[in-house]
């Protein structure tokens, strides 16, 4: 049986490749998992000091190495001293991998940090 490894590679081949691809694409998606929260916690870290959108938003865009035009970033509760104030960080991570991503989309990913107001 000449040539049966041949077939059986070529058969196979295409799954393998996009079964790495899809995988590729989980990493992708797991590191700006990691970014987004980054970015939450360095936008509360700013709120906690001057808490005001605009503070948090500039630190977060700064901090994460994100696309900023698909991070936003919010606050909740109180933005007196000693209050408790809660940023949310939301990224929409675009599949990026050829093949893969047409058949994934893209994902939504958040982060939420609650610090006190110093």
């Amino acid at each position: 049986m000449r040539g049966q490894a041949t077939v059986e590679l070529a058969l196979v081949l295409p799954i393998a490749v996009l079964l790495a691809l899809a995988v590729a694409q989980v990493a992708v998606i797991a590191v700006d998992s990691v970014l987004v929260h980054h970015a939450a916690r360095e936008g509360a870290r700013a709120a906690a000091v001057e808490p005001t959108s605009a503070a948090a938003t500039a630190a977060a865009h700064g901090a994460a190495g994100l696309d900023a035009r698909r991070l936003d970033v919010s606050l909740s509760g109180g933005r007196s001293q000693g209050e408790h104030l809660t940023v949310t960080a939301t990224y929409r991570s675009a599949t990026t991998v050829p093949l893969v991503g047409r058949v994934l989309g893209d994902f939504d990913l958040g982060a939420s940090v609650t610090i006190r107001v110093e």
